[in-house]
């Protein structure tokens, strides 16, 4: 056969069967959702997953994880360590098969373990897959037994080491550079708001966090214990801790009702938002699912019985809606379940239909037992209820507004946006730009076949302190809505964002790099989040990085983003160069902005991603919010400049 005809013959020597490691290599994201900095720390979840169903199945408690100096990873647990006999099977050790064997593990063994965390995910052999070397130490009937693996394929039989008196596992990986091209480099914060999440959901587990990486001023590595007493209470006291409660206590209960386990925790606070939060088997529902649904079941029916009964309600002339029940609360809904069947764009909301009224049967007699035993505490909701209702009456009218001014109600664009020439949403994008005086220079510089330039006027509202009706009546808000041409949905889905018309499919947002600029950015950033998650969630919402400084000699000049590249540039000019500090956008003409910031082949974006909505949550409550102590804790731990107010 010529090699002509070899080239264009489709034959069964055409298939390339990929199976197992090598399939995970070739494909990760189909296995870690991508190879970027969320699926490299999906890795380290994967493994202390093993480690928490170890604990769920009553045989650890205590786990610890290990950031080491070369970002590698160590986790370790005090559970019953790995089986290391021969596998009947597969003719290796028990180790080795749950190592290298793709869906291999104890996890689909029902008499090893009830309910799992991992069973949405992929296991530890897929992280040995995606490191350059792992290594798996068992403590186990008193011996020390070990292996190790390059991208997957183990380097020796299993061996035994030595002697011990301890149980256990431990698993040490470094990701393999060739997979995670982006970076390798793990993040402490991510890491730790996870293990503190893992904890609360898992009350009683001791989890260790440790940073080899970096030292405190005493010499001890970075690093924090995690390990709660009571739970989902604790977790939805971490929660508010920057929002006022307007009840004495944390509402919570534990149940198990039809073999579902079932707990809830829940507080009503000043806030004017509605944060929930649904966890299966500890994984994050994002997009909530059958316990939600129970939940807001179990709540609103027990809640509108209650209301009705108390006559608080007889004087309302318009019937009050599920929406009004969930207003200022923060809610935690954990569940067991043994075969979660997942669905949604994510694979993150749950389906199993008979968890829904073990759920809603929990929740009610949960909250009539504490309406029956806090009479004080039930005024206070309804009347909370009551006036949610009265806004979310003036929102509507509100909303409306902004919907006849988008472009489908032909009230045409803001004046103040400068649109671009491109009709294809997917090649636009728009700059929210701090101030008339920068939008004029970034509408200069700017291409205009693509990029258009909406400016905006001071600091636009703070969402967290303001009524729904507030938030649609604000001219800066209205335009940015309907700029995008977004609109928001019907009075009975009132949450759900219309993603269908967005006229850019870039949102960026270009502010000062000072501490003004970094305000007015998280305002933005919490309205979006507030109220177009769907917006940041689709990959959508972007933040611009202009340069701090431009370092300058003769016909040289190089701009930098941080003091040293400043100070590396002012070196390779001699040491002698004018260093011009930019104190806000207005100070550059339209050539440096776009050549800096504007420029696609050369700027710098940051892409806004939400890691964790828990924590994403707490931290805008905590900045946006009305309670200063633990905005003033998070800003001396974590602002590089700043000036902080007594």
């Amino acid at each position: 056969m010529s090699d002509e005809i070899k080239k264009n013959s489709y034959s069964a020597d055409s298939i390339q069967a990929l199976e197992g490691m090598e399939h995970v290599r070739m494909r990760p994201s189909m296995y870690i959702g991508d190879t970027g900095v969320r699926g490299l720390h999906h890795l380290v979840y994967e493994v202390v997953d093993n480690s928490i169903d170890e604990a769920l199945a009553g045989h650890c408690d205590t786990i610890s994880v290990f950031i080491n100096e070369d970002n590698s990873v160590t986790v370790e647990d005090n559970g019953r360590g790995i089986p290391v006999d021969m596998h009947k099977k597969e003719g290796v050790s028990a180790l080795e098969v749950v190592m290298t064997k793709i869906g291999a593990g104890g996890k689909f063994d029902k008499d090893s373990y009830k309910v799992s965390g991992g069973l949405h995910g992929v296991g530890v052999s897929c992280v040995n897959a995606l490191s350059d070397n792992l290594k798996a130490t068992v403590f186990r009937d008193g011996k020390v037994y070990e292996q190790e693996y390059e991208k997957g394929k183990a380097m020796y039989p299993v061996k035994q080491v030595g002697e011990t008196t301890k149980r256990g596992t431990m698993v040490t990986f470094h990701p393999d550079k060739t997979i995670f091209t982006q970076t390798i480099e793990y993040s402490y914060d991510t890491l730790a708001a996870r293990m503190r999440e893992l904890s609360f959901l898992n009350k009683g587990i001791t989890i260790t966090l440790t940073d080899k990486r970096h030292t405190k001023d005493n010499g001890d590595f970075e690093g924090e214990v995690f390990h709660s007493k009571e739970g989902l209470k604790e977790f939805v006291r971490f929660l508010d801790a920057g929002r006022e409660p307007i009840i004495s206590h944390v509402i919570s209960m534990e149940h198990e009702k039809g073999e579902v386990p079932v707990e809830v925790a829940l507080v009503y606070n000043t806030s004017y938002s509605e944060n929930i939060f649904s966890y299966v088997n500890n994984i994050n529902t994002h997009e909530g699912g059958t316990h939600l649904q129970g939940f807001r079941m179990g709540l609103t029916r027990t809640l509108k019985k209650y209301a009705d009964a108390s006559g608080l309600l007889d004087k309302l002339k318009f019937e009050i809606s599920g929406d009004d029940f969930r207003e200022g609360l923060t809610a935690i809904i954990s569940v067991k379940v043994s075969e979660p069947q997942f669905e949604g764009q994510t694979k993150t909301k749950l389906g199993n239909r008979e968890v829904v009224s073990p759920v809603s049967q929990a929740v009610s007699e949960m909250l009539e037992n504490y309406l029956e035993e806090n009479p004080n505490d039930a005024k206070i909701i309804v009347q909370k209820v009551i006036l949610a209702a009265q806004a979310r009456h003036a929102a509507k009218k509100a909303r409306e507004m902004v919907q006849r001014k988008t472009v489908l109600g032909g009230g045409g664009l803001p004046g103040k946006l400068s649109d671009c020439s491109e009709q294809d949403p997917a090649k636009c994008e728009v700059y929210l730009v701090e101030g008339d005086s920068a939008g004029g220079t970034a509408k200069q510089g700017r291409d205009r076949n693509f990029q258009a330039i909406m400016p905006l006027r001071g600091k636009i509202l703070n969402v967290e302190k303001a009524m729904h009706h507030k938030v649609f009546e604000n001219e800066e808000i209205r335009n940015i809505f309907t700029a995008l041409g977004v609109t928001i949905g019907t009075e009975e889905d009132s949450k759900a964002l219309n993603l269908d018309k967005l006229r850019y499919h870039k949102v960026i947002i270009m502010c000062d790099a000072d501490v003004d600029g970094s305000h007015i950015a998280t305002l933005i950033l919490t309205f979006f989040f507030r109220f177009m998650r769907e917006l940041i969630e689709g990959g959508h919402v972007y933040i611009a990085a202009p340069p701090l400084y431009l370092v300058k000699k003769g016909n040289k000049k190089e701009y930098a983003w941080t003091d040293d590249q400043r100070d590396l540039a002012n070196e390779r000019m001699g040491g002698s160069a004018a260093i011009q500090r930019y104190k806000g956008l207005g100070e550059m003409n339209a050539e440096q902005l776009w050549e800096t910031t504007m420029d696609p082949a050369y700027r710098t974006l940051r892409q806004v991603n939400i890691d964790n909505l828990a924590e994403a949550d707490r931290v805008f409550s905590m900045l946006m919010g009305d309670e200063v102590p633990p905005r003033r804790e998070f800003i001396e731990k974590n602002a590089v400049y700043a000036n902080i107010d007594a």
